[in-house]
């Protein structure tokens, strides 16, 4: 069974802290050393106490389901002789209350948006089948329980 780390790291500073006028900015170390700014959503805790600029618990959340998505994507379309020549998705998540009535991201909505080259192009069912695999595939879709769903945008393909 394979394992993941990621280091998270927050300091106080000159913070009073009990008072909750803290910065919740922070940082996210991954293998590599690749590092990446974190804080609360502003949606969350307001300005200043939240960095706008960074990534947030929620963001990171959407960005993993879709990251794992793209990646199961891209894999099934190169097994199926398809070349892909860029993928974008806007995903979108929704926070909102679960059915126990607690703070859940809901929903999540992926929206790729596939370009492919080559003398043949995959239908629209073809795109269909692949990201129905995907999402089958997504270890990480598969890890959580909010809904999470694929509107792809279907470009340059017929049905």
């Amino acid at each position: 069974m394979a394992e993941y780390f990621a280091t998270i790291v927050w300091e106080r500073g000159d913070a009073r802290f009990t008072d909750r006028h803290y910065s919740r900015g922070h940082r996210l170390l991954f293998d590599g050393g690749i590092e990446v700014p974190g804080s609360s959503s502003p949606h969350v805790v307001p300005l200043p106490y939240s960095i706008e600029a960074a990534v947030d618990p929620e963001e990171a959340f959407v960005a993993s389901l879709s990251s794992c998505h793209m990646l199961w994507f891209l894999d099934i379309a190169a097994r199926g002789g398809w070349t892909v020549d860029s993928y974008r998705d806007e995903a979108l998540g929704t926070m909102g209350r679960d059915p126990a009535g607690r703070l859940a991201m809901t929903t999540v909505v992926l929206r790729p948006e596939v370009r492919f080259s080559g003398k043949r192009l995959p239908t629209v069912a073809e795109q269909e089948a692949m990201h129905h695999e995907a999402h089958e595939s997504c270890f990480i879709a598969n890890s959580v329980r909010s809904d999470v769903r694929c509107e792809p945008i279907f470009v340059g393909a017929d049905a």
